[in-house]
């Protein structure tokens, strides 16, 4: 499932040709969203990307012929970690299976034939990030399983102009690439079944749109009542039509 981005059409001609008059008689104009798809996304994968390390987590580095090489390290701020058998590393936004290729690799200069095994003991930034139209944006803590809609009541819940059928999740698959879709949490919500309140990994980010009619309350006030030097009252009405967007 892609985002819904919407462009906005709005016959502008015969607005501007009213403006050498004093007043100008309300018309009701209509604006159409055009529905296309995220451009720099790569396509949705349901596969749950493998964890990458952050700064701040505290790894077990264990070499399995020489266990008295084995250490347990903390990520450092600038992403690195120092092990006695391998030396300086990067470690932040690598993989478990990664970050072993790249001790292994470095660990031969000093260890004939290394087998090396990385683990994660300690995390304390496993957060997602909620953004939008919500009371408390930031970022959250993920212990264990927690939904979409989850990490919205966490942020203190949807604002009153948020668009709850079609928040934006934005993750990372395994190749490190981000993805984007729609979640519909309105329909969780009405239903209370959970097709649309996936589950959450860290890194993911939520990001909760306005309204549509919220959106072009602003589109007017930035483009209309804010450019053209006269004062006018702009109508408009909803229509939803299945298969064919919503007009305006």
């Amino acid at each position: 499932m892609m985002i819904r981005t919407w462009s906005l059409c709005l016959p502008l001609l015969a607005v501007l040709g009213g403006c050498g008059h004093t007043s100008f008689m309300s018309t009701t104009q209509s604006v159409t969203p055009v529905e296309s798809e995220p451009r720099g996304f790569a396509t949705w994968q349901d596969e749950v990307p493998a964890y990458r390390f952050i700064p701040g987590d505290k790894l077990r580095v264990q070499f399995l012929l020489t266990p008295e090489l084995g250490e347990e390290t903390v990520i450092a701020p600038d992403g690195k970690i120092g092990l006695r058998a391998a030396g300086q590393l990067h470690a932040a936004g690598t993989t478990a299976r990664e970050l072993q290729e790249a001790v292994t690799k470095a660990a031969l200069a000093n260890l004939v034939n290394p087998i090396v095994t990385v683990s994660l003991l300690e995390t304390p930034g496993s957060r997602v990030f909620v953004g939008g139209s919500v009371t408390r944006p930031g970022a959250f803590a993920v212990d264990g399983r927690r939904g979409a809609f989850e990490a919205v009541v966490l942020a203190g819940g949807f604002a009153p102009e948020a668009r709850m059928d079609e928040v934006v999740l934005i993750r990372r698959n395994p190749q490190n690439k981000p993805m984007l879709r729609t979640v519909d949490l309105r329909n969780f919500i009405n239903t209370g079944t959970d097709a649309g309140d996936l589950p959450l990994v860290p890194g993911d980010i939520l990001f909760v749109p306005r309204n549509r009619i919220s959106e072009v309350d602003l589109w007017i006030d930035q483009f209309i009542n804010k450019f053209l030097p006269f004062q006018r009252v702009f109508s408009y009405t909803v229509n939803r039509n299945p298969g064919s967007g919503s007009v305006f």
